[in-house]
């Protein structure tokens, strides 16, 4: 039973309370307040379990990849710039060479299957090499790497040449990261050789700098088909 009490002027008397919109407004008001204060009970709740980790971390994962930018003279002293992406999580190593044109040609370290892709700028072919050793140390120098920039000293660099003689074009399984870059290009396997030979005529050639203070000059030339 509701009671409530009225003042008089000697004395407080009992009285029954018979308003109906009384009793009702009575009864809404704490159902009022319980919807006021639900938003600022659920930040809260929320704001908590952001601080404890059970919301998964406030800041953003940390990337695998990093820009790696290498600065080296070439065989004439004028400066080589190159930008490498280094994927750790993926074991990919990308190489963008830029030309003294503004042109930019690529050249993919696929670690994990153990190839590398080149695709020069003014050719309209891929062109395909199985990693060997002298390969896998230096991509895993870069790996091992945290510094961001490298320039490199022409005194002191040990320069490499390697030739590659071009076979005919054929179907070559790709890897997914391989086909993304080749997918308007055919592919074409690659034989290392010592040389061209006297019969044989150097293309074009790609040079790739390492941090190691390694630079390679990677030269082309067509074998008949």
């Amino acid at each position: 039973m509701l009671r409530c009490w009225k003042r008089s002027d000697d004395h407080l008397e009992e009285a029954r309370c018979s308003g109906d919109s009384d009793a009702s407004s009575q009864f809404h008001f704490p159902h009022k307040a319980f919807w006021v204060s639900l938003p600022a009970s659920l930040l809260l709740v929320i704001i908590a379990l952001g601080l404890t980790g059970h919301l998964g971390p406030l800041k953003p994962p940390s990337q695998s990849s990093q820009i790696v930018r290498i600065t080296a003279p070439d065989l004439d002293g004028l400066l080589i710039n190159q930008s490498v992406v280094v994927d750790r999580q993926n074991d990919l190593v990308t190489y963008s060479l830029m030309s003294p044109e503004n042109k930019t040609s690529t050249v993919l370290y696929d670690i994990k299957h153990g190839l590398i892709c080149y695709k020069p700028v003014d050719q309209g072919s891929c062109f395909l090499e199985q990693m060997g050793q002298s390969d896998y140390d230096n991509v895993h120098a870069l790996l091992q790497q945290q510094q961001s920039n490298f320039h490199l000293c022409g005194n002191e660099t040990q320069r490499q040449t390697e030739f590659l003689g071009v076979l005919a074009a054929t179907q070559v399984e790709l890897s997914t990261h391989i086909q993304a870059l080749c997918r308007d290009r055919p592919v074409h396997w690659t034989r290392r050789a010592e040389g061209p030979g006297k019969q044989r005529l150097v293309y074009f050639c790609i040079d790739i700098c390492f941090p190691s203070n390694v630079c390679v000059s990677v030269c082309f030339y067509y074998l008949p088909e």
